[in-house]
């Protein structure tokens, strides 16, 4: 369900598009490219989530259908939108690559910026780009080495990036805080230490097409679950916020970007590239880079750009873009209701009764939801919708999502209410 709202507008551009994904990010790109002129499918990539998509277009499930391939190919499909990484595992990747349709997504080797997290550490070194000091380890004993020779806090990550991988992210602020965890973490792919800088973080996202960097937007992610940053590290975002910023006015993109430019032609990379950097001193310093629009900032850069489904066509197809914005769209914030449990994803719930008290006038993209036998919609996880506002000022984009997050009510949920109080402008805490 997504409000009516003045921003959407046709194009002239009409393309075939099938999502890999499920939940609010496949309801959320879709309706938005639906909205652009696109017929849009979804191709359900995981066991949960499969209602949102379904009030787009046309769904797949994979027990059905073990390929999206033969999908593509029938359907005349030109671009396929990847929700994660793990598409490039799949047993019919090589069938996708070959089929003709774009990928909005770097393919093979390009991928490994954000697959492989030493690679990216290397590749900063290489271009002399700042990157925190970091360290892979195959078991504890090693990992125990590591931090005796280098006693200080280390963010703890799975050496390969995945949404099933062993070990998420965990951040530690002390010395003590990492000792204790190396105790406990999977050591099934090893163990990525990467030094913990702090909590100025911020990011930058753009679009990599035909040889060239095109700047879309500045943004801020909440990572943890938690009112004041408390609680652990979310496996997935509470909030964000972006601010349209093609002419990169806070120099992310020239500092952690452009000096990869000579590496991202070599690997014929073209798609979406997000750096997360932490400020210490004067300095930012390289986190992570990754190869998707994101879950929290793709729906709200999709809103802002004028010819959406072009932009997005046109990047698979590794060709120039002409990026235009929507007037007055300069902002964009996003609200994540979470579900009963969450983010210990190891609670359950029974499902539960989805109320909505009014009309929404905002986007509304639900996530773990369903309808019911008698029609109402319902929980059925933890993640239950994402609600997204655009305005000109910043203050207006918030303002306007928690009017409209606060009509949607199931019991034990709850939402983030200082989203916008921290973290921002980039550069503070």
């Amino acid at each position: 369900m997504a409000a009516k709202i003045s921003v959407r507008q046709r194009t002239r551009t009409t393309a075939s598009v099938m999502i890999l994904g499920v939940g609010s990010f496949a309801h959320s790109i879709g309706q938005a490219l639906a909205d652009a002129g696109s017929n849009v499918s979804t191709y359900l990539t995981r066991n949960y989530g499969h209602f949102p998509p379904s009030l787009v277009g046309p769904t797949f499930s994979r027990d059905a259908f073990p390929s999206p391939v033969p999908l593509i190919k029938k359907n005349g499909v030109e671009v396929v939108i990847p929700q994660s990484i793990d598409w490039a595992l799949a047993p019919w990747a090589e069938d996708l690559l070959q089929s003709g349709a774009g990928i909005f997504s770097p393919t093979r080797e390009a991928m490994r910026i954000e697959r492989e997290r030493d690679f990216a550490s290397k590749l900063c070194a290489d271009f002399k780009i700042p990157f925190p000091q970091a360290y892979v380890a195959s078991n504890l004993l090693e990992a125990e080495k590591i931090l005796a020779r280098h006693p200080q806090p280390f963010v703890i990550k799975n050496p390969l990036c995945s949404p099933t991988s062993p070990i998420h992210t965990i951040l530690c602020e002390t010395v003590e805080d990492t000792r204790a965890w190396l105790r406990h973490v999977n050591y099934a792919e090893g163990v990525f230490l990467q030094e913990y800088l702090g909590r100025v973080e911020v990011g930058h996202i753009v679009l990599v097409s035909g040889g060239e960097i095109y700047s879309l937007v500045t943004n801020q992610e909440y990572k943890y679950a938690f009112n004041g940053n408390q609680g652990v590290v979310a496996g997935a975002p509470l909030g964000g916020l972006v601010e349209r910023d093609p002419d990169d006015k806070y120099g992310l993109a020239r500092k952690l970007i452009h000096p990869l430019l000579p590496w991202l032609r070599a690997a014929n990379f073209n798609g979406p590239l997000q750096v997360t950097a932490i400020k210490r001193g004067s300095r930012w310093h390289v986190i992570e880079y990754n190869i998707r629009i994101g879950v929290t900032s793709g729906p709200m850069i999709l809103r802002m750009l004028k010819h959406p489904a072009e932009v997005v066509l046109r990047t698979a197809q590794n060709q120039k873009l002409d990026l235009q914005f929507n007037e007055k769209l300069d902002f964009g914030c996003s609200l994540t209701l979470a579900g009963y449990g969450y983010p210990f994803i190891q609670v359950r719930s029974p499902h539960l009764p989805l109320e909505v008290d009014g009309k929404f006038d905002c986007d509304v993209w639900w996530n773990e939801v369903a309808r019911g036998a008698d029609q109402k919609l319902m929980s059925t996880g933890h993640r239950i919708a994402d609600v997204i506002a655009l305005a000109p000022r910043l203050d207006a984009a918030i303002a306007r999502a928690y009017a409209n997050i606060r009509k949607i009510r199931v019991v034990g949920s709850y939402f983030r209410t200082d989203i916008g109080k921290s973290l921002w402008p980039p550069g503070t805490i």
